[in-house]
């Protein structure tokens, strides 16, 4: 966030922090959320860059369109061993 946007929050009484601080997330919750977001984005980059729908993905991992619609919308209902599966699968860089 820019420092002109969050000066004027905080002078309008917003409190600033992070999502962690806000949920009272331990730092294993926290890391588990880093890297399932981390995986859902490489996952979706590297479908996006194969030219891959949803579907075809979910074909090739033994799944659902709308499994894989889950996991790149980083949603709480998208598995994470789908997403490491994916990861694992398709991304030629680590992830």
């Amino acid at each position: 966030m820019k420092a002109r946007k969050r000066r004027r929050l905080e002078k309008a009484g917003w409190k600033l922090g992070s999502a962690k601080e806000f949920l009272g997330l331990t730092d294993e919750e926290e890391a588990v959320i880093d890297l399932k977001l981390a995986l859902a984005r490489a996952v979706r980059e590297e479908r996006s860059k194969r030219k891959l729908s949803q579907n075809q993905l979910g074909r090739l991992l033994g799944s659902s369109q709308s499994r894989v619609a889950l996991v790149g919308a980083t949603r709480s209902e998208g598995s994470l061993t789908l997403a490491l599966t994916g990861a694992r699968r398709f991304c030629a860089r680590p992830c």
